[in-house]
């Protein structure tokens, strides 16, 4: 998968008090996050973050997400407006093939573990997979309701025994 928001952080860039920014996507940003996601329009997608170091090199990426798309209608394929608001929380660990307990490297508190390379911090992507995990897999417009019509029923064959049933009923 391409990255279609460039958005990093160099960790020797990043402050020992951390890193607090707030990001918008430009129109080319959205336009390439709605097609590669599939969907028919993202009109606006804001990131707010911070960046702290935890532990030595490792760092912890959290924040929350801002979205308005607009999605096709399972039903009718019709325009459906949707909003995300979506956090995240992921730990940034340099080496994560060290013998370090699960505790150590953040798992048992409920963040994510990603391993930190070449010392960036990949908030574009993050960002990008937390409005993926947050959109609705079915979008369904106000009032459209599907109707399913069996048409196995229409066509189906005449049953070989109810010939018999009309003999039987015949005697």
């Amino acid at each position: 998968m391409t990255n279609v928001l460039d958005w990093t952080e160099k960790t020797t860039e990043i402050p020992a008090g951390g890193l607090s920014r707030t990001r918008t996507a430009t129109n080319d940003e959205t336009k390439a996050v709605a097609q590669t996601l599939n969907i028919l329009n993202v009109s606006a997608l804001s990131v707010q973050y911070r960046i702290v170091s935890i532990s030595g090199a490792a760092y912890r990426l959290s924040g929350s997400l801002n979205a308005d798309v607009e999605q096709a209608c399972v039903v009718s394929l019709e325009p459906v407006a949707g909003k995300v608001d979506a956090a995240f929380d992921v730990e940034f660990w340099p080496d994560l093939s060290n013998e370090e307990s699960d505790e150590e490297a953040g798992v048992l508190d409920g963040s994510d573990v990603e391993p930190l390379e070449h010392g960036t911090i990949p908030v574009g992507r993050i960002a990008f997979e937390t409005l993926s995990a947050s959109l609705d897999p079915y979008p369904r417009r106000e009032g459209a309701e599907f109707t399913w019509q069996d048409k196995a029923d229409e066509t189906a064959a005449p049953n070989p025994f109810a010939a018999l049933a009309k003999l039987k009923d015949q005697s």
